[in-house]
């Protein structure tokens, strides 16, 4: 490249500086600083290559929120929640939260004039709810056993389909996981598998409020009631953990007299995810339990930091309180009746579209987006391509709608999936359609029978 000898301090084209004429290290600091605005135009300019977060379609993650909201997560991105003496009105507004969610499910003991009545944390997403349940689990298995907890390995049963943080959990902590297979025409676990899964060991089953693969409920109700009679019957006194990642802020809304929660006495603990449809974005989650018998005294720590004695029970420490101002703003915002609202759009929406695949000699649906605002398809037989030929062809149209296969007992299975979201609005849906015929009538026409790529479908 030619030596630059002149430039006038009169021009100053944005891509004829240093950031277009010097290569810019990426594994190593750089010798020299740069300009903010080059920064800034490197770092935008390269992250224009990954998808739009918008039509995303494979993420539950929420990727749009009011501006106002975003105002106010960008006015505390510097506040560290951890610092509870030094940030007062953000750790109350995490106290409300957690009263929130917890009166959300019916949990027990709730004051109206004291947020510490409910039992329960703010966390980074789901993932980190999930060890925080896991391990309240794992302690009162303990304590139930007594000293013979050294001799013997705690087994948790759930269904295959669990998201991998379960898998994570059994591991870190030293749980024998028991998984309960799928099956071709079924991806949610029955009460009959959990019985033949338990015995004296098991520290609790985890069921699932909107599955990951299909968005379905599995039968909480029955598992429960499944377990209450192996109570009576056995004295085995098993406990229910529902992972309630992607529908805890759904069903109290849609289904509003659906038993899940902690209106069925053996539930003892559940995890939401606020980043999903509690409409926030990410990472931000909570735990809540029943009652303070359900959370184990010896895991809550209290610390002095800062000049205050700080009860905690979290795996991460320091985090900003951005992410709980904007759910707050959410809470505040919407209320029972914004959220009934927002969910029933976002049903409506994925029925209609459920409504056209049902109707198209292509797709056979799995799950219609009644239960949750989730769509599960999948190709009938006698097409010469398979799901992740869609998915592949879509994403020529910008679309991410990803195509996998169903866990254990099921693995022959592949399926499409569409998660609607706020933001993905019925016009939206309209045009993701629109798109899908178009790529459907080129596949029926051309008929190969290999792989697609993305060139087959350029516009």
């Amino acid at each position: 490249m030619p030596h630059v000898k002149y430039r006038s301090p009169s021009i100053a084209p944005a891509y004829t500086g240093r950031l277009s004429t010097d290569p810019i290290p990426s594994l190593r600091l750089p010798d020299e600083a740069m300009e903010p605005s080059a920064a800034y135009r490197f770092i935008h300019d390269e992250l224009m290559l990954d998808g739009s977060s918008r039509l995303n379609l494979a993420t539950f993650v929420t990727t749009w929120m009011d501006p106002e909201a975003e105002k106010l997560m960008a006015e505390t991105f510097d506040k560290n929640m951890i610092d509870k003496d030094e940030y007062p009105a953000t750790a109350a507004i995490e106290s409300r939260c957690v009263a929130m969610v917890a009166d959300l499910f019916h949990a027990e003991n709730l004051r109206d004039d004291d947020a510490s009545t409910a039992v329960g944390v703010s966390t980074i997403g789901s993932s980190e709810a999930v060890m925080l349940g896991g391990l309240a689990l794992k302690w009162r298995w303990k304590a139930r056993v007594g000293d013979k907890w050294k001799t013997r390995t705690p087994n948790l049963v759930m269904g295959s389909n669990v998201q991998v943080v379960w898998e994570k959990f059994c591991r870190y902590f030293e749980v024998e996981p028991r998984y309960i297979p799928m099956a071709e025409d079924r991806y949610v676990i029955t009460p009959e598998q959990v019985l033949s899964y338990v015995d004296e060991d098991t520290i609790g089953v985890v069921a699932i409020l909107g599955t990951t693969y299909t968005g379905e409920l599995e039968p909480i109700a029955e598992i429960c009631a499944a377990l209450d009679e192996l109570a009576k019957d056995k004295g085995l006194d098993i406990p229910v953990h529902v992972d309630a990642a992607s529908g805890g802020f759904v069903v109290p809304f849609l289904h509003p007299d659906l038993k899940w929660d902690f209106r069925l006495p053996r539930v003892a603990s559940i995890n939401v995810s606020g980043h999903k449809y509690g409409l926030t974005y990410p990472g931000i989650g909570f735990v809540v339990w029943r009652n303070a018998d359900c959370l184990p005294e010896e895991l809550v720590f209290r610390v002095n930091y800062l000049g205050g004695d700080m009860p905690t029970f979290t795996l991460n420490f320091s985090r900003p309180g951005n992410q709980v101002v904007g759910q707050y703003y959410n809470f505040l915002r919407l209320g029972r009746a914004g959220y009934t609202h927002v969910m029933q759009c976002l049903s409506s929406t994925a029925r209609w579209l459920s409504d056209q695949l049902a109707g198209c000699q292509h797709f056979e649906v799995i799950s219609d987006g009644s239960a949750i605002p989730v769509v599960a398809f999948r190709l009938k037989n006698g097409f010469d391509y398979n799901e992740f030929d869609v998915s592949t062809a879509l994403r020529s149209y910008g679309w991410q709608v990803p195509a996998y296969t169903m866990p254990e007992g099921a693995e022959d299975i592949a399926v499409l999936r569409v998660v609607v979201r706020e933001g993905f609005s019925a016009d939206l849906a309209r045009s993701l359609w629109e798109d899908l015929n178009a790529v459907l009538t080129h596949m029926d026409a051309i008929k190969p029978g290999g792989y697609f790529t993305q060139e087959h479908f350029a516009h």
